[in-house]
C-alpha cells in the first residue's frame, strides 16, 4: 500500500500546482508592458550634452595623435625605401670593385708571382724600366684608391644598414601608437553614441538644440566682448583659394582621419585646403599651432586657421564676420559656425 501510496500523492500535487498557475488574477499572471521612462528634464540633458562633448573632444585628441603616427609613419617608409635604394647602390659598387681586386689577383698570379718591380729590374732597357716605373707607380694609385673606394662603401653600407634598422624601430613604434589611438577612437565614439542612443527621438532633438543653444551663447559673448571690432584683413591670394576649397566641401561628413574628397577630420579639410590653395601645411591641429606662424586675433584674416581647446585638438578656418568653416565631430557634417563658439586658442597663418 504504502509503494502505491506516493505516485498518488504526486499526482495529486501537480494537478494542484497547475490549478493555480492557471487560476486567473494570481501572482503569476504575465506582467503588463513596462511603463514608458520618464522624459529627461532639459537640466539632465545638458548633462548628457557635456558627457558626449566630452567623449568626443577625447575622440578629437586621439584622431589627432592617430594622424601625427601615420604621417611619422608614412615620412619613415619613404626613408627606409631611399636607404634601401642607396644599400643596393652600394652593395652592386662594392661588388664591382671586389670583382676588380680579384681580376688583379689573378693577373699576377699568371705572370708568376714576380713583383713588377724585380722584374723592371732586370730589364736591360733603361727606356722600358722608366715606362714600366710610371707604369707601377700609376698602378699603385690606382690599386690604392680602388682600396680606399672598397673601404669607403663598406663603411657607407654599415651606416645605412645602421640607419635602416633605427628608422625600422622608430616605424613600428609609430604603427604601435596608430594603433592604439585607433583603438582609442573607436572606444570614445562608441560610448558618445551609446549614450545619445539611450536618448528618445524627441529628446535627441532638444539635445541638438541645447548643443546649438550653447553654440549660440559663447559666440554671443565673444562678439560682445568687442573681440572683432579691429578686425578687418582681407584674404591672400592663396587665403581666398583654401576658403573656396574649404567652404565646397560643406556637408560633407566627419570621418576621423579623413582628409577628402568624400569625409574630412578637423585638420584634414585645413590641411587639403591649404594644399588646394598651393601651400603645404601639417596634418595635424597641434603641429599646425606649433609649426605655423601666430598671429593676433585683432589681425586674423579670411584664411587663417583658428585652434581651439588647450591641447589645440580641433581647428576651424576663419571665413570673415565672426565665422569659421570646419568639420566638427563623427555624426556631424562640415558646415559654418560661430569662431567663438568653441574656446580659442589662437591663431595662425599659414602664408604668412
Amino acid at each position: 500500500m504504502t509503494g502505491k501510496r506516493y505516485p498518488t500523492a504526486a499526482a495529486v500535487a501537480l494537478v494542484c500546482a497547475a490549478t493555480v498557475l492557471a487560476a486567473p488574477g494570481t501572482a503569476f499572471a504575465n506582467p503588463g508592458p513596462n511603463p514608458p521612462p520618464a522624459p529627461r528634464t532639459d537640466k539632465s540633458l545638458e548633462q548628457v550634452r557635456k558627457e558626449i562633448d566630452d567623449l568626443y573632444h577625447d575622440a578629437g585628441v586621439a584622431t589627432d595623435a592617430y594622424n601625427a603616427a601615420e604621417e611619422k609613419a608614412e615620412k619613415q617608409s619613404e626613408q627606409i625605401v631611399e636607404l634601401a635604394k642607396d644599400i643596393a647602390k652600394g652593395q652592386a659598387k662594392l661588388k664591382k670593385l671586389k670583382a676588380r681586386a680579384g681580376a688583379a689577383a689573378r693577373a699576377q698570379y699568371r705572370a708568376g708571382g714576380m713583383p713588377s718591380e724585380a722584374r723592371l729590374m732586370l730589364s736591360d732597357d733603361p727606356g722600358q724600366f722608366l715606362d714600366g716605373a710610371g707604369r707601377i707607380r700609376e698602378g699603385e694609385k690606382a690599386t690604392k684608391g680602388m682600396l680606399t673606394d672598397m673601404e669607403r662603401t663598406q663603411d657607407d653600407l654599415r651606416i645605412y644598414a645602421k640607419d635602416a634598422t633605427a628608422r625600422w624601430t622608430k616605424l613600428e613604434a609609430n604603427r604601435k601608437s596608430k594603433a592604439a589611438a585607433k583603438k582609442k577612437i573607436k572606444k570614445k565614439i562608441a560610448a558618445a553614441e551609446k549614450l545619445e542612443s539611450t536618448l528618445e527621438e524627441k529628446e535627441r532633438e532638444r539635445l541638438r538644440k541645447l548643443e546649438e543653444e550653447a553654440a549660440r551663447k559663447k559666440q554671443s559673448a565673444w562678439v560682445s566682448s568687442g573681440v572683432l571690432e579691429d578686425v578687418d584683413g582681407k584674404a591672400s591670394t592663396r587665403g581666398e583659394k583654401a576658403v573656396a576649397f574649404a567652404t565646397a566641401q560643406i556637408g560633407k561628413p566627419y570621418v576621423w582621419g579623413a582628409e577628402g574628397p568624400g569625409s574630412y577630420d578637423c585638420s584634414g579639410l585645413t590641411s587639403q585646403a591649404w594644399a588646394a590653395a598651393g601651400k603645404g601645411i601639417p596634418r595635424t591641429s597641434q603641429e599646425q599651432w606649433k609649426q605655423l606662424p601666430r598671429v593676433d586675433i585683432k589681425n586674423m584674416r579670411p584664411g587663417d586657421l583658428i585652434i581651439y581647446h588647450a591641447d589645440a585638438s580641433h581647428v576651424g578656418m576663419y571665413l570673415g564676420d565672426g565665422a569659421i568653416v570646419h568639420a566638427p565631430r563623427p555624426g556631424r557634417n562640415v558646415t559654418i559656425a560661430g569662431a567663438g563658439s568653441m574656446r580659442i586658442l589662437g591663431v595662425v597663418r599659414p602664408d604668412k
